[in-house]
């Protein structure tokens, strides 16, 4: 084999080496936005989990002093 080839050989192979980095990075960039969004979307679930748990403990204190109050004016 002379060198001229074996150059060439090479060459071709870092291209196909070089290419593939290059969807690779462009794989990665989407992957990193994918995870911005899902890390976006679980934050603003967050926030509707606290809310849901306010409202729902607010219900709960609201109901148990409404029945205490019926408990104490009727009697039982």
């Amino acid at each position: 084999m002379s060198v001229e080839r074996e150059l060439a050989e090479h060459g071709v192979e870092i291209r196909h080496i070089q290419d593939d980095m290059d969807r690779m990075m462009s794989d990665i960039s989407e992957i990193r936005k994918s995870i911005e969004k899902i890390n976006q979307t679980l934050s603003e679930a967050k926030g509707g989990w606290r809310t849901l748990m306010w409202v729902a403990g607010a219900s709960s204190a609201a109901t148990g002093i409404f029945i205490g109050i019926y408990q104490f004016f009727m009697g039982k």
